[in-house]
């Protein structure tokens, strides 16, 4: 049996009520998008069921703060506020860094989440850091893929009961419109071979360059000139 949240529309999901978790919930939920805010907070509730799969305790294994701090600020790159000259990942990171520190959070404490937030589209740096970290990056892919044949599965209860307080509301479609606007807007936002030039590229139909374009596009110190040796 779970405490009473102090935001009772979150009661039974036994998210963190500490100061800081309550304002950085409200926070997101003002700043972002419903659907990804909802796709925020689930990403938590999911880590935290994948870390226990992996015989991580809340509390005990890891800093629990500090992982939902991770989880319910990673997107917040694709809100107003956050939509800066980065890739909407490390602009997310920025904001909450910031937000954080203005709170008193403690440098080391901060770096931890801005980690987490930065290298949340890198689950092969993301997956081997510590699990505050590693564990923003499965739980976000979780909610959006969930794991196939082999991998952990939610009991149903649960995930009705997280979908009835946290619906989905389209959230991958919403998510894809966000970056993919942010970078229609900023084209430096989405540079070729990131995860949102990806996007982009499947949104426009265009195409990316070839390496040996990108090496020869001026200024370029002429490594193709005469290349490939003669014999």
């Amino acid at each position: 049996m779970t405490k009473p949240h102090p935001m009772p529309e979150y009661d039974g999901l036994d998210l963190p009520d500490t100061d800081l978790a309550l304002s950085a919930t409200r926070f997101a939920r003002d700043a972002e998008h419903p659907a990804v805010f909802n796709h925020s907070v689930r990403t938590y509730l999911y880590g935290r069921h994948l870390g226990e799969h992996q015989g991580l305790r809340p509390r005990h294994d890891y800093d629990d703060e500090l992982l939902y701090l991770g989880c319910v600020l990673h997107d917040a790159g694709l809100s107003d506020e956050g939509d800066r000259d980065q890739t909407f990942d490390v602009d997310g990171a920025d904001l909450a860094a910031e937000f954080l520190s203005d709170r008193g959070l403690a440098d080391d404490r901060v770096e931890v989440v801005w980690d987490a937030i930065a290298l949340h589209l890198s689950p092969h740096i993301a997956t081997r850091k510590r699990p505050e970290i590693a564990l923003v990056t499965a739980g976000a892919g979780f909610d959006l893929g969930p794991l196939g044949p082999g991998g952990p599965a939610l009991p149903e209860e649960f995930v009705a009961r997280v979908h009835a307080v946290l619906p989905r509301l389209h959230g991958a479609a919403v998510l894809n419109d966000a970056i993919v606007g942010q970078a229609l807007a900023k084209p430096h936002k989405a540079p070729p071979f990131t995860f949102a030039g990806e996007l982009v590229r499947q949104t426009t139909g265009g195409r990316w360059p070839t390496w040996r374009e990108l090496m020869t596009a001026e200024p370029t110190w002429n490594d193709y000139d005469g290349y490939p040796p003669a014999a």
